[in-house]
């Protein structure tokens, strides 16, 4: 890993000098909101405004984010290799950043086999492992790996199929919603009769640090598994093993917050989606598979002073400031937000407490999430539990950067799976606890709405 991390400060300092051409912002004269992460805010609203490291770093930690840029960006290869060896046998993608395009969402994928899809298969079969989480599917893990290295068969390709459901207003306007069935084709060994399976479009990974660092009793003081207060909102932690304590922690990242850390994040993700053994994840995921016998190491692939460059770049990414703060329509908007009921789940604004990150400590941002869990209703269900996690529950996605989402990536969509295609949709397929706020939406005259939708796409 010495030549690994050689490598990794020749390529900073190219970055270093790219970074600079930005699609850069003033800084706000306006109310404190806009600054959506606080000193941490970049002014940016390009096709790169995901990808900026936090403006309050200082010098070191400038250099460390650079150093850790260029890991994210790595592409790994299969073994034996003098640098960056150990991908598969099979695998989702060769990097980091083959998902996560531009540090933004990933793309559903356009046909079957669809190799530039960021869409990935969680798989399980009824019952838990040893710490409570998903079991994993005999034969195939906790997750499809739908690529291989030469000479090895890859675990199968991911299928759908769709229908369409209309929505219809009020005032009795509409909108076609398409509802994907994700399935598993060309496997190479029969599936597991009771096989569960949950899609999962890479998520944004700006902000995490952010998000790390707001404290515990802030989280679950928004918890209210019991619905004591009567709103139809029951938010409940998710609470998962984390292998660097062995304790169980809360959960903060994923779909299901099922990782309680950026470390822990980016390791799950180094492991499975590029078939990377590392120190907490030493095991190939595919162990045991007869479809696992080439392209192995003795050694693990990537060691943990890795793993923390990848935490560092996920921690140190900022979060774009909103836009168009001060319109009568996003004002409106914003108003209709927290009328509708909208505000419940998605939580504006919190105060960070201490990270080791000190550019991360004590800042006012504004996430727009609880990263709590709420029963989304049947339409989202995966019927897959993780931990706390029932198949109806999913973790608030936080809000900040939506708005940009499409100018990152033209390609992204929105939700777990990316069956919507525009915020709008999104809304729409809420259901559970969220019910209530999705027919007060639907309730508004399209002036209402495109106001609400024209605030979403400010922040």
């Amino acid at each position: 890993m010495h030549r690994f991390n050689q490598m990794l400060i020749l390529l900073s300092g190219l970055l270093i000098v790219t970074s600079c051409s930005v699609d850069e912002l003033p800084a706000p004269d306006v109310a404190i909101q806009y600054m959506l992460g606080g000193e941490t805010t970049i002014y940016s609203s390009g096709p790169d405004a995901f990808t900026f490291p936090l403006p309050n770093l200082d010098e070191a930690g400038l250099a460390e984010h650079f150093l850790s840029d260029a890991a994210f960006e790595q592409q790994f290869v299969s073994a034996p290799a003098e640098q960056f060896g150990g991908l598969g046998p099979v695998y989702n993608h060769t990097s980091c950043n083959g998902c996560h395009v531009r540090n933004g969402r990933s793309s559903i994928p356009q046909f079957a086999g669809d190799p530039m899809s960021g869409l990935l298969l969680r798989l399980s079969v009824p019952g838990f492992d040893e710490h409570g989480g998903p079991l994993g599917a005999p034969g195939f893990g906790g997750q499809l790996q739908n690529k291989s290295i030469y000479g090895v068969q890859a675990e199968g390709t991911i299928a759908v199929s769709e229908e369409q459901k209309i929505m219809t207003y009020a005032d009795g306007s509409s909108v076609i919603l398409t509802h994907p069935t994700y399935s598993i084709a060309d496997a190479y060994m029969a599936l597991p009769e009771n096989l569960m399976i949950s899609p999962r479009n890479a998520p944004p990974v700006f902000g995490l640090g952010l998000l790390e660092a707001i404290t515990e009793a802030d989280i679950l003081s928004h918890a209210d598994p019991a619905d004591q207060n009567g709103d139809g909102v029951s938010g409940q932690p998710n609470t998962v093993y984390d292998p660097y304590t062995h304790l169980m922690q809360l959960g903060r990242f994923g779909w299901k917050a099922e990782s309680p850390s950026a470390k822990h994040q980016s390791e799950a993700a180094a492991h499975n989606d590029m078939g990377l053994t590392t120190p907490a994840f030493p095991i190939e995921h595919c162990d045991g598979q007869s479809n696992c016998t080439e392209g192995l190491q003795d050694v693990v692939d990537v060691d943990d002073a890795t793993i923390e460059l990848f935490a560092h770049y996920f921690q140190t990414l900022a979060v774009p400031a909103q836009r168009n703060y001060n319109d009568p329509q996003v004002k409106k908007g914003a108003a209709l937000f927290e009328e509708i009921g909208c505000g419940a789940c998605h939580i504006s604004t919190y105060t960070t407490g201490v990270h080791p990150i000190a550019s991360l400590s004590y800042q006012t941002i504004h996430p727009y999430t609880d990263l709590l869990l709420h029963d989304m209703g049947d339409d989202l269900a995966d019927h897959r539990p993780a931990y706390a996690a029932g198949g109806t529950e999913w973790r608030t996605a936080p809000l900040w950067g939506i708005g940009l989402t499409q100018v990152v990536n033209t390609r992204a969509t929105f939700l777990h799976d990316g069956r919507a295609k525009t915020i709008e949709e999104a809304i729409l397929w809420h259901g559970g606890e969220s019910l209530a706020s999705r027919n007060a939406f639907m309730q508004l005259s399209a002036e209402d709405r495109k106001a609400l939708l024209a605030f979403l796409n400010s922040l």
